[in-house]
């Protein structure tokens, strides 16, 4: 499966809003990591990433949400999750990154 991401700078909520698409792995991970350097390079702000048509992430696509994290904690702005499928909310859980997360939504029994 292929991997797309759309974005898009929402300017009533103040965020960039990423739409991901697919599965994020090792041959993904960097394209998603660029572009949200590129946005936050742009326009400072939050990144809300809209998780409800991502089917699969692995350990580098965590690694790549880590470093944008840690990026954005250097100018207090956050990363939200929004409609993560309850088998990617399931690794969140798993590897405690639910803590460092917010994650909005809370439906994803």
């Amino acid at each position: 499966m292929s991997f797309n991401t759309n974005v898009e700078y929402d300017y009533e909520e103040n965020m960039w809003i990423f739409i991901l698409e697919g599965e994020m792995d090792i041959y993904t991970s960097d394209i998603f990591k660029e572009q949200a350097i590129k946005s936050f390079e742009e326009k400072e702000a939050d990144l809300l990433i809209n998780g409800e048509k991502l089917n699969y992430i692995d350990s580098t696509g965590l690694g790549a949400l880590i470093g944008i994290l840690k990026m954005l904690q250097k100018s207090d702005h956050k990363i939200y999750l929004t409609n993560i499928k309850p088998n990617i909310r399931k690794l969140f859980d798993i590897t405690e990154l639910d803590k460092l997360f917010t994650i909005r939504g809370e439906n994803n029994e």
